[in-house]
C-alpha cells in the first residue's frame, strides 16, 4: 500500500488555489457522460450529491433511511465554525486553523486544516443563500457564541438544532436537483458491498431493506459519506442505524484505514440510567458558555445540589484552566469529568455524573434569555430524566460521540483505492486526535460543497477506464459474495432460540469490551486483554446469535446482525491502533504516558504520523504502514489551556 497525500506545493495559504488551477478540469458538456455514486445523505453526501448534479453529473444517491433527511447530521446541535470574524475579537483563517489543529493535538495534516478553514466562511454564505435560519443579533446580523478550545467567538448557530436546520438546507438543494433527474434518489437502501473493476472502484451492491433484494449499480467512482463508526460502543451519542459496514467492505477492498483508535469522548451527554439503554443523548456543548460545571469537594456527598453551599463547591474547571474555564476542548472536559468521578466526588444515583449549572446565568440575565438560547435542549433534557434545568442543575458525562479515525484519504479526499472518495465523518483528514466543537458540520459542507466538485473532477478528467454495467463478472461476484455472507448469519439460528443471545446481547458485551479497555482510558495490560478476550466474543456471535427470519423481507435483526459482524471484526484494528500508540493524545489517555499533573503527554519522536492500517485477508494481521506529519508552519507543542 503506497501512502501518497498528493498535497500541493507552495505555500500554506496558497495550496487549494494553485491545486484547483492545476487539476484536470471536466468540461460541462462532458459532465452528464460520467455517473457518480454517493452514500449517505447526511450533510457530506447531501452537500456533495447536490453540488456534483448542479455541475452536470449523473448523480445515484443512497440512504439507509426512509428520506434523507434522517441522517444522523440532524442530530447536530450547538453549531458550525466560521472565521468571519463578526465579533472582531481577533479570529482569523489563520486562528481557526491553528486552534483546529492544536485542538486535534498536532495529529492530522496542516494542508487539510488549512483548506478546512478557507473554506468555512463560504459555506456560511451558502447556507444563509439557501435559508438557513441560524440566530441573529438585534441589528440583523449574524449571531456567533464561543465553543470549547477558541477564545474566540466564531460558532454560528440556530438554538440547539443547527444540524438539523443545516440538513434541510442542504437536503432542499438535493430535491432540486432530484426534481432534475440529475439526482436518482434511493431511499431504505444499504450498502452491502464495493465493486472494483480493474483495481478502481465502480460500483456497489445494496440490500433493499424492505423487501431485502440485492441490487447492483455502476458508475464511474464511488463516494462514502457514511458517518462514523462510534456503535462499536453499542453505547453512543449515535443514530442506532450508525454504522461501519460501507467503509469496512471498502477497507477489506483495499482501502487503507487511518487512526481508527481516535475517537471522540463528548463531555456533555446525558448519564447512564441502567443497562436496558441502547443509546445515549446528547446536551450541547454550547451548554458550557452559561453552565458551570462543578462537584461537591467531598466525596460521597449525596445532598441535593441546591443544599451544597457555593463554598463546598468545586468549580473544577474553572479553578484548574482559568483561561478557558468550562470551554476547554472535548477532550480535557471529559477526561478531567472521569477524574472527578473516580475520585468519588460523581453525582446522581450511579455516582458517574456531574453537574451543569445554570443558576448563575440565570440570575445575571434572565430565564428568558437562556430559553431564547438553550429552550429546546433544556425541553429535551427534561423529557427525558424529569428535571428542569431551570430549577435545578442538569447531570452530565462523557460519552462516546464522534469518531477522527476513517478511511485514509489524500488531498483530493481520495482512499488508497482509486476513484473511491470518502467525505465527512467517514474520513480521517482533518480532526487529528480530538475534534474541536462544531467542527463536524464544517468538515461536511467543506468536503460536500466546495472540495469534492474539484477533486472528482481532477480524477476523472485524467483517469481512462472502459464502461462497464452491473451486468459485468466482478458484480456478480460481489453480489454473490453478499448471498453468502446473509447466508452465514442465518446459519447460527437453526434449530430457534434456545441458548442462543440476540444481536444485542452480544454487541453490548462487544462495547463493554471496548469501552473498558480502549476507551477514554487505556492501558498496555487492558488493551492486551482485550485482544484475547475480543476472539471468544466474535465466536460466540458467529455460534451462537439468533437472527429470526429470513433475508427475503424487512428484518432488523439481520440488518443489527451485519452491522455487528462488521463492528467485531474492526474492533480488532482499534485495540491494535491504540495498542501501538503508547502515547497519550488529544481524547486518549494512555496511563503510561502523563505529566506530573497527569495531563495527556504526547510523544511527538515516535508518533507524529498517522496510523494507517491494510486488511492482509482472512484471518491475516492487519499491516500498519505510517504517514509522517510534517509541520512547517506551526510547532507542535504540549496543549496547555489553563
Amino acid at each position: 500500500m503506497e501512502l501518497k497525500s498528493n498535497v500541493p506545493e507552495g505555500p500554506l495559504s496558497e495550496k487549494w488555489d494553485n491545486h484547483r488551477f492545476s487539476s484536470k478540469l471536466v468540461n460541462p458538456a462532458n459532465r452528464r457522460k460520467y455517473s457518480i455514486i454517493v452514500v449517505g445523505t447526511g450533510l457530506a453526501g447531501a452537500s456533495a450529491s447536490a453540488t456534483l448534479a448542479e455541475q452536470g453529473y449523473e448523480v445515484e444517491t443512497f440512504c439507509i433511511q426512509d428520506s434523507p433527511r434522517r441522517a444522523h447530521s440532524i442530530a447536530a446541535q450547538g453549531g458550525i465554525n466560521a472565521a468571519k470574524n463578526y465579533q472582531n475579537d481577533g479570529d482569523s483563517i489563520l486562528r481557526l486553523f491553528y486552534d483546529t489543529i492544536k485542538g486535534g493535538d498536532f495529529r492530522s495534516r496542516e494542508a487539510n486544516v488549512y483548506r478546512l478553514a478557507q473554506v468555512s466562511n463560504s459555506i456560511i454564505d451558502q447556507c444563509v443563500a439557501q435559508g438557513v435560519p441560524f440566530a441573529r443579533e438585534y441589528g440583523g446580523t449574524l449571531a456567533n457564541r464561543s465553543f470549547g478550545g477558541a477564545q474566540v467567538s466564531r460558532t454560528f448557530y440556530a438554538r440547539g438544532q443547527t444540524g438539523q436546520q443545516l440538513l434541510l438546507g442542504a437536503y432542499s438543494a438535493l430535491a432540486r436537483q432530484i426534481k432534475t433527474g440529475k439526482v436518482t434518489m434511493h431511499t431504505r437502501k444499504e450498502m452491502m458491498e464495493l465493486v472494483l473493476v480493474d483495481g478502481k472502484a465502480r460500483g456497489i451492491v445494496t440490500r433493499d431493506t424492505i423487501t431485502g433484494k440485492l441490487e447492483t449499480y455502476s458508475a464511474d467512482a464511488v463516494i462514502l459519506a457514511t458517518g462514523g463508526y462510534g456503535n462499536a460502543y453499542f453505547l453512543s451519542t449515535n443514530a442506532m442505524a450508525s454504522n461501519v459496514t460501507a467503509a469496512w467492505r471498502a477497507h477489506k477492498k483495499g482501502a487503507g484505514f487511518a487512526n481508527p483508535c481516535f475517537i471522540q469522548i463528548h463531555p456533555t451527554c446525558i448519564p447512564v440510567h441502567g443497562s436496558f439503554q441502547s443509546k445515549l443523548t446528547l446536551m450541547s456543548e454550547s451548554l458550557r458558555n452559561d453552565g458551570r460545571v462543578w462537584v461537591p469537594k467531598k466525596s460521597g456527598d449525596t445532598r441535593r445540589p441546591g443544599s451544597i453551599p457555593e463554598n463546598e463547591r468545586d468549580y473544577y474547571l474553572e479553578s484548574k484552566y482559568p483561561s478557558f474555564g468550562n470551554l476547554v476542548p472535548r477532550d480535557v472536559a471529559s477526561r478531567n469529568a472521569k477524574e472527578q468521578c473516580d475520585d468519588g466526588k460523581g453525582v446522581g444515583t450511579t455516582n458517574l455524573a456531574v453537574y451543569l449549572d445554570f443558576a448563575e446565568a440565570i440570575s445575571r440575565d434572565g430565564e428568558a434569555t437562556i430559553l431564547k438560547k438553550y429552550g429546546n435542549l433544556f425541553q429535551m433534557y427534561e423529557k427525558i430524566t424529569d428535571s428542569n434545568p431551570l430549577h435545578e442543575p442538569m447531570m452530565i458525562y462523557p460519552a462516546v460521540h464522534y469518531t477522527m479515525g476513517g478511511l485514509w484519504v489524500d488531498y483530493n479526499l481520495m482512499t488508497t483505492i482509486p476513484g473511491l472518495f470518502a467525505i465527512g465523518e467517514c474520513n480521517f483528514s482533518d480532526h487529528g486526535a480530538n475534534r474541536l466543537g462544531a467542527s463536524a458540520l464544517m468538515q461536511g459542507l467543506a468536503d460536500g460543497y466546495f472540495i469534492i466538485g474539484t477533486t472528482i473532477a481532477g480524477y476523472l478528467g485524467s483517469t481512462e477506464q472502459d464502461t462497464v454495467d452491473n451486468g459485468h463478472e466482478q458484480f456478480l461476484a460481489a453480489k454473490k459474495s453478499v448471498q453468502d455472507r446473509i447466508a452465514k448469519l442465518l446459519r447460527s439460528s437453526d434449530g430457534g432460540p434456545a441458548g442462543k443471545f440476540t444481536v444485542d446481547e452480544i454487541h453490548k458485551e462487544l462495547g463493554l469490551l471496548l469501552w473498558d479497555h480502549c476507551g477514554m482510558a487505556r492501558n498496555k495490560e487492558g488493551l492486551e486483554k482485550a485482544l484475547t478476550e475480543l476472539p471468544e466474543i466474535q465466536k460466540k456471535f458467529w455460534n451462537n446469535v439468533y437472527i429470526p427470519g429470513t433475508g427475503k423481507e424487512l428484518n432488523q435483526s439481520l440488518e443489527r446482525a451485519g452491522r455487528l459482524a462488521d463492528f467485531l471484526e474492526f474492533a480488532e484494528i482499534m485495540i491494535l491502533d491504540a495498542l501501538d500508540r503508547a502515547e497519550s493524545c488529544g481524547c486518549h489517555l494512555r496511563e503510561e504516558s502523563q505529566t506530573e499533573e497527569n495531563e495527556a503527554k504526547r510523544d511527538d519522536a515516535r508518533y507524529s504520523h498517522v496510523a494507517v492500517w491494510e486488511y492482509q485477508g482472512e484471518g491475516g494481521v492487519p499491516k500498519l504502514h505510517k504517514e509522517p506529519l510534517i509541520f512547517e508552519n506551526v510547532t507542535p507543542s504540549q496543549r496547555s489551556y489553563k
